[in-house]
């Protein structure tokens, strides 16, 4: 390990970059809320943002203090967010499908002294407060009388006074805590620090080559931190604007492109192949070539010549690895996007991390070998600062002094990395290795499926069998039969699956993972179809 690299860049805070923004593009539009079609100005909303600081400092909120919000999609979202940094408070935004357990847990663990709610969540709220001792003021955004909880209105939290704080985080201070969705115990929050924040933003600047005016849309959650660094600070790095859905509508997505003006946008998961696949439209042909980059995942090469053909996409997908502990542990800059290695995650950021790929005894593997990989810092702060009140969690996975993902992967000679499945989710049939998440991006492909989990199930053979258990697009009068004969001439023999399931839905944690270890419990059940009893026959050589 280089060790003059540990102080190769300076460390930043978001307030230092927000500041910046602010000197250079004050008139620019920071912000464009589609719903209701409200922009703010980069002056306007630190105005804004400044009010919500002195109202943080009345209400008795200290440096340090956890700032837990419960909101939707709309400006007070984003005004939290900065006004955090701005009395170096840390914010911790809780996803708004949690209840009961599910919204105990960040609010107790975080030990959150205020929180921000809309009025239509405070049922649940108040349903768990005696069991929040440390949770002494809550501000709602709407109606102060739908809820039994003592509470006061957000419009209260805004003081008069918009001058600037003199209050200024360090880059190791903590900015954030992100809850990641546990699939076996409860979720663990992720204590992130102003730089891990900052250097994501700037890594995405790289990434992204911003133009000046250009607009960025989203319709991801702002309880997510793809949302907040991806679009919301990488507009603020790049003095640009962030254009902000309420949520996803395939229906309406062309129109509020062509609306906002936005040539980059980031989507997600079934966005993708649903806004692919949709029928024509006026809007769709009218903003043809308007979207310059369309960033997500995942976006197999059968989707990405599509956005590049039928929409005049430049560029499609990612291009990166990483997870909330560490971010970005792989990436392309933009100009090394254009012509990267098929199937990567674009090549190791060796400025922030080093990387290895090991076996289960920790040996490191040959170039081009698949194994576990595992993570530690080549600087400061680019790393999160463990999970949040849980330090032998912390330990369990930072075994050996590395970060110890829990993900397969494999680089190549020419630096280039790829994802292959998460550790626990692979399968071994045959004496073939097997990637559940490639499978899934191949099931994807097929029209009549909405979303798929392909898993292991006991074999009688030793090592796996393999299941995919399905959710049907509405109205879809898919077979078992006839899914396995598609699946015989689109997956290699050896991952032909021998076992499919319909359902209703597939089980999920509240962030909307899937929990497989729960698909893997349930095995094979009564609804349960199994090739090896059908009259179906292929070469399994």
């Amino acid at each position: 390990m280089n060790n003059s690299a540990w102080e190769l860049e300076e460390r930043h805070t978001i307030l230092e970059l927000w500041t910046s923004a602010v000197t250079k593009a004050p008139d620019t539009v920071f912000v464009h809320f589609l719903d209701g079609d409200k922009q703010h100005t980069y002056a306007q909303f630190d105005q804004l943002t400044n009010r919500l600081a002195h109202g943080l400092l009345a209400a008795g909120v200290a440096q340090g203090d956890r700032i837990a919000t419960l909101l939707d999609n709309h400006v007070d979202s984003v005004a939290l967010f900065i006004a955090a940094s701005k009395v170096n408070a840390i914010y911790v935004p809780v996803n708004t499908a949690n209840k009961g357990e599910f919204l105990r847990n960040p609010l107790a663990n975080s030990g959150a002294k205020l929180l921000v709610a809309e009025d239509k969540y405070l049922s649940r709220v108040d349903a768990i407060r005696a069991s929040l001792p440390e949770l002494v003021n809550i501000y709602v955004r709407g109606d102060t009388a739908s809820t039994g909880a003592s509470v006061e209105g957000l419009v209260s939290l805004y003081s008069d006074n918009s001058a600037e704080t003199n209050i200024r985080p360090k880059p190791a201070d903590i900015a954030g805590i992100i809850y990641t969705g546990g699939t076996t115990g409860p979720s663990k929050g992720c204590a992130l620090s102003q730089n891990y924040i900052a250097n994501q933003a700037l890594r995405t600047r790289e990434m992204c080559d911003p133009r000046p005016g250009e607009v960025n849309w989203t319709c991801l959650p702002l309880f997510h931190l793809n949302a907040l660094v991806v679009t919301i600070l990488y507009s603020v790095v790049s003095n640009t604007t962030a254009a902000i859905s309420p949520r996803f509508s395939l229906s309406r997505f062309w129109s509020e492109i062509e609306k906002s003006g936005a040539s980059v946008a980031s989507i997600l998961g079934s966005m993708i192949p649903l806004i692919a696949n949709q029928a024509d439209s006026e809007a769709m042909h009218r903003c043809k070539g308007q979207l310059r980059m369309a960033r997500g995942a995942p976006f197999p090469s059968e989707l990405q010549e599509i956005w590049h053909k039928r929409f005049g996409v430049e560029i499609v997908g990612a291009h990166v690895y990483g997870f909330t502990e560490a971010s970005f542990v792989s990436m392309l800059t933009y100009d090394e996007a254009v012509g990267a290695a098929p199937g990567s995650s674009g090549k190791l950021n060796d400025r922030d991390f080093e990387v290895m790929i090991v076996n289960d005894d920790f040996k490191e593997m040959p170039t081009g070998e698949t194994g576990e990989v595992v993570v530690r810092p080549r600087r400061p702060n680019v790393m999160f600062e463990g999970y949040w009140g849980r330090p032998q969690e912390t330990l369990d996975v930072l075994t050996g002094m590395w970060l110890h993902t829990g993900d397969i992967g494999k680089v190549d000679e020419d630096n280039y990395f790829y994802f292959v499945d998460r550790k626990k989710d692979y399968l071994r049939r045959r004496g073939e290795n097997i990637s559940s998440y490639e499978m899934e991006t191949v099931f994807n492909q097929h029209p009549d499926i909405h979303e798929v989990a392909v898993h292991a199930v006991p074999s009688e053979f030793t090592e796996d069998d393999v299941k995919v258990t399905i959710v049907k697009e509405a109205g879809a009068a898919l077979t078992e039969h006839e899914l396995a004969h598609w699946a015989i001439e689109n997956v290699p023999y050896y991952a032909v699956p021998r076992y499919i399931e319909f359902r209703d839905e597939l089980p999920k944690n509240p962030v909307g993972r899937i929990l497989k270890n729960q698909l893997r419990d349930d095995g094979c059940t009564q609804a349960t179809w199994d090739m090896e009893q059908s009259d179906i026959t292929y070469n399994k050589n």
